[in-house]
């Protein structure tokens, strides 16, 4: 069985059995149980994680109401991380949570940083991930800034339909900027 993660590396370009040996050997692996933190705000974020098995969300909190505002998912074959922490290695403003058991990838910004320089095919990787990544979030915030509620909803649910079985509403609310009693009553629909 081929890895996950050359799957996914070999979207972007083809490896040999030694680059990939090499490339996975930078990584270490993770194992989290649901409901666990992987990052805290406040955290200094070390690593960004490819997820092998399992589903997180990264959320904001309101400092204010306390009431929690989900940007980002990631399930199987995905990456995640508190983005602005890692590359500035700074504190982390977020907080990712296990929505599931996870067993993660790790990857340390030293190591990142390694593997681009010296092999090109894993920076063109990450260049390509990187602008579809950027492209993505670019349309949800067309979407989010111009869509109805309904059209938001059902992007969501054409988009991931394995995300929606596996995520609690409530998650899938806040990520949408919609009430839970929105969520369900557009799901009644």
């Amino acid at each position: 069985m081929v890895h996950p993660l050359r799957t996914h590396i070999e979207t972007v370009c083809k490896l040999t059995d030694e680059e990939f040996e090499y490339v996975l050997s930078h990584f270490t692996p993770l194992k989290l149980k649901k409901h666990r933190l992987l990052v805290r705000e406040g955290d200094w974020v070390k690593h960004e994680y490819f997820v092998l098995k399992g589903c997180l969300r990264s959320y904001i909190t309101d400092a204010d109401t306390g009431k929690e505002f989900t940007y980002q998912f990631a399930a199987e074959n995905w990456w995640i991380s508190e983005r602005e922490a890692f590359l500035k290695q700074t504190a982390a403003t977020t907080a990712i949570e296990c929505v599931e058991d996870c067993e993660l990838l790790g990857l340390s910004f030293e190591n990142r940083e390694k593997l681009g320089r010296e092999m090109w095919k894993y920076e063109h990787y990450v260049a390509v991930k990187t602008s579809l990544g950027y492209v993505a979030l670019q349309k949800r915030l067309q979407l989010m800034i111009m869509g109805s509620t309904k059209e938001r909803f059902e992007n969501f649910v054409n988009q991931y339909p394995d995300l929606y079985s596996r995520v609690p509403k409530a998650f899938i609310a806040s990520f949408l900027g919609v009430s839970r009693e929105t969520i369900s009553r557009l799901y009644r629909k």
